[in-house]
């Protein structure tokens, strides 16, 4: 009779290697990065997404900030926008600001463990956005519930929070092309 004992580790090894290999182990894992790791532009860069965190959302849940940093990295993905963070968040078309914080002045930080906290989800979006499920649905537009922008094209994604998420239409957007 053959003794199994010895092939056990091996199978398990294998097993392992081949969970660790496969893309849903992979999509689930979140790189863990410090600030203190990344380039200076890189961290200017986490900042300036914080910051949008912190004036558009610092007081929502969780995924309410995750959603407004992936708006954010969204656009950074479409041609039609700037191709880095700080140049989205401070992006004028004509006299609007893309996020209104920034036209109204608003830069200043009044509550640091919110601006923390932000930061801190800033850096987890920043480090993991091609792993990260998208809660938006591909959004590159939101405004604030209260709000009646009036836009045209754009259909509902979701709601998060006090926030209404956007995107293209597919019609609005075959019609432009």
């Amino acid at each position: 009779m053959r003794s199994y004992r010895i092939y056990i580790p091996l199978i398990l090894l294998v097993l392992s290697l081949a969970l660790i290999a496969s893309s849903t182990f992979t999509e689930t894992l979140n790189l863990t990065v410090k600030m203190s790791q990344l380039t200076e532009e890189s961290q200017r860069q986490v900042r300036c997404l914080a910051d949008n965190i912190y004036h558009e959302a610092g007081f929502e849940p969780e995924d309410g900030k995750v959603a407004v940093a992936l708006v954010t990295m969204n656009r950074l993905q479409d041609p039609r926008y700037p191709k880095d963070i700080c140049s989205v968040v401070k992006q004028r078309v004509k006299s609007t600001c893309q996020f209104s914080w920034f036209c109204q002045h608003k830069i200043t930080v009044k509550n640091e463990s919110v601006y923390e906290n932000a930061l801190e989800t800033a850096l987890r979006v920043f480090a993991n956005y091609e792993t990260t499920p998208d809660i938006t649905n591909g959004a590159l537009f939101y405004h604030a519930d209260y709000v009646n922008p009036r836009w045209r094209g754009l259909e509902k994604t979701t709601v998060i929070g006090r926030h209404i998420f956007y995107k293209e239409s597919e019609r609005y957007y075959d019609a432009k092309n």
